[in-house]
This record gives C-alpha cells, sequence and structure tokens, in this order.
C-alpha cells in the first residue's frame, strides 16, 4: 500500500472508532442506534441502516421520486440525529447525490456507507468506483456490493472486477467488499466465498420476497456468519408485503444472532421515527 493511502486509511480507520457508541451498549434490549461491529470488517455502523431504494429501478426510488434531493438528505441527517449511522445506496437507486447533498451536514467519518455496482470486468470496476467517489464527494467507500447476483456462478463471471475491489481494499479506497443474492444457488455461492466480507440477504419469518424457504435460507446464513462474515438483512418487511406485519418481521430479525444489522426503506420522517421506537419493543 502507497504511503498517502496507508497514512489515508489509518485516519479513515481512526475516525470510525469515534463513531457515537451506543448508550444502551449493556442492556439486553436492541436499539436501532445500537454500534454494532460487521463481521471481521472492523466497521462499525448502527443496528439499522437507511434504505434509500425501495423499489430502485433505473437510478430511481420511492425515496428519490417522492423526497428528491433535499428530503432525502433530510431523511438521512434526522436518522443520524437519531443515532442512525448507516446509509445503504445504490447506482440502481440513483441516491449517491442524495448522500453527496446530506454529507454536507454530517462529518464523512462519522457515517457508514454502503453501496452496490454491477460492474462485472475489470475495467468496469474501477470507473464505477470512481464515479461513485465523485457521485457522493468522498474518498474511499465503506462497503461494495456486486449488486443483485442470480447466477450460482457469479464468482467466476465476476471475478476481474472482484479483484479490482480487493486491490482497492488493499488501497484504503474500499474498506469491505461483499455481495447482495437472489437465488439460494446465489446464496450458496456467497457462503463458499472467501472474498465475500459482506452479504446482504433477504430474511423475513414469513418468507416473503427471499432467496428459498426461510428452512433454507437461515442455515446458509448462519453458517457465513460462523465463517466470520458480515450478514446485513434486507427485504425485512418482504419489499413491503408484510407492511401490516412489521412487529412480526421486527420481532423475528431481532431475534437472529446471526444478523448484525439490517436495512429498511424509510419513505419519510414519519416511518423513521415510528422505526426508532418500535426496534426496542420487539427486542424484548
Amino acid at each position: 500500500m502507497k504511503r498517502r493511502r496507508f497514512l489515508q486509511y489509518s485516519a479513515v480507520a481512526a475516525g470510525a472508532a469515534f463513531l457515537p457508541i451506543s448508550v444502551h451498549a449493556e442492556s439486553k434490549t436492541k436499539y436501532a442506534n445500537d454500534i454494532v461491529t460487521l463481521g471481521r470488517t472492523g466497521i462499525r455502523a448502527s443496528r439499522l441502516a437507511m434504505g434509500t431504494g425501495t423499489h430502485g429501478v433505473n437510478r430511481r426510488s420511492n425515496q428519490t421520486r417522492k423526497l428528491g434531493i433535499e428530503g432525502v438528505a433530510d431523511l438521512l441527517y434526522g436518522a443520524y440525529e437519531q443515532g442512525i449511522t448507516f446509509w445503504d445506496s445504490a447506482d440502481q437507486y440513483g441516491t449517491h447525490p442524495h448522500l453527496k447533498k446530506a454529507l454536507k451536514r454530517v462529518p464523512r467519518e462519522k457515517v457508514v456507507i454502503l453501496t452496490k455496482t454491477h460492474a462485472t470486468t475489470a475495467e468496469e470496476m474501477r470507473a464505477d468506483i470512481d464515479r461513485f467517489r465523485q457521485e457522493i464527494g468522498t474518498d474511499y467507500l465503506d462497503i461494495v456490493l456486486l449488486h443483485f447476483m442470480t447466477d450460482p456462478d457469479w464468482p467466476t463471471k465476476k471475478q476481474a472486477g472482484m479483484e479490482v475491489l480487493a486491490e482497492m481494499r488493499e488501497q484504503g479506497i474500499v474498506r469491505a467488499h461483499g455481495v447482495s443474492c437472489h437465488t439460494l444457488g446465489a446464496l450458496e455461492a456467497a457462503a463458499n466465498s472467501d472474498w465475500v466480507q459482506v452479504d446482504l440477504a433477504r430474511i423475513n419469518p414469513f418468507g416473503a420476497r427471499m432467496d428459498d424457504t426461510v428452512e433454507k435460507v437461515v442455515p446458509i446464513l448462519k453458517r457465513m456468519h460462523d465463517q466470520g462474515k458480515s450478514v446485513i438483512g434486507m427485504k425485512i418487511f418482504g419489499a413491503g408485503q408484510l407492511r401490516d406485519k412489521a412487529d412480526e418481521c421486527l420481532k423475528y430479525v431481532l431475534a437472529q444472532d446471526y444478523v448484525d444489522a439490517f436495512t429498511i426503506g424509510q419513505e419519510n420522517q414519519d416511518e423513521m421515527k415510528d422505526l426508532i421506537q418500535r426496534i426496542p419493543k420487539m427486542s424484548l
């Protein structure tokens, strides 16, 4: 690692050490703003991540359509004031400029930024990471995931891009890399891959919009967690299908010790505040 990059990365790591630590650390009750460690990455973030990609396609999402850049930035800042330090974005959602706006009010080292790429080749990956950093206004990205893997052979097909992300991690440009999966075969491949440090996994008690049944998915996620990979839950409400069962879904995911953190796409301040209040009640 070049000395300049090493010093830069060391400063980033030091800044991460000063993320606000939850005052609830000694309590068995779980809170949205608990600061948790993501597997063996060394990254510490809030238990709840601010999802920005509800129905996110073609660089648009419910959040961008309803709130615009100012509105999403206000939502992220409002959550930050409540101790939520984990921002979940993606190129597919088109939310990088929204994060950039929020960073005008939030110190970069105080938040963990996760984003996702569809890049396959080395050239595509380098171009994406350079563009992402410019769009967000940051020198480094905390977590970069290969987005929406369905092919069980994705580790072979994405190898060139994966190697670039590994190099960038050594350089301090990316702090951790991983994958989001959307089939059981792709999830199995993630569990078998030493390259994967973070897995964004679909999990809820009803199997809605998951890679397979709960009974088939959970053992794989437990195995990944035992390997030291970070498991971050998504589709907690089944992409909106389970909104009327929100308490049951929260109670379930909070009881899964192999899930380090989880992301939920909140679309306004009231939803965000309601979720923050529900989580400790559902952890009892």
